[in-house]
């Protein structure tokens, strides 16, 4: 157990920066569900929406220190590549 106040103050702050980006963090996965769920039904207009919801709040969370600034790009990066693949699918069908 911390016993200077700074260290007692440091592990309050801890607790609370932990509560945050464990909210972020799912927030991000719940974004990413949503759109693998629209890729999973096909509907183009769905997931282009939804990429750019999920890509947006990607791009929020690397702003802050709770992910990466590559990890949020490599995630947008790999998303993005199923994107297109639906898309040059669905316009090979059409």
């Amino acid at each position: 157990m911390a016993h200077s106040l700074s260290a007692k103050k440091r592990v309050r702050q801890d607790a609370k920066k932990k509560l945050i980006n464990r909210a972020r963090k799912s927030a991000v996965k719940t974004q990413v569900k949503h759109l693998e769920d629209a890729i999973k039904a096909g509907d183009l207009a769905k997931v282009q929406e939804a990429f750019k919801a999920t890509s947006k709040k990607l791009d929020k969370v690397a702003s802050t220190s709770t992910m990466h600034k590559n990890t949020a790009a490599r995630k947008k990066s790999r998303l993005a590549k199923r994107v297109n693949a639906l898309k040059a699918k669905s316009s090979a069908q059409a």
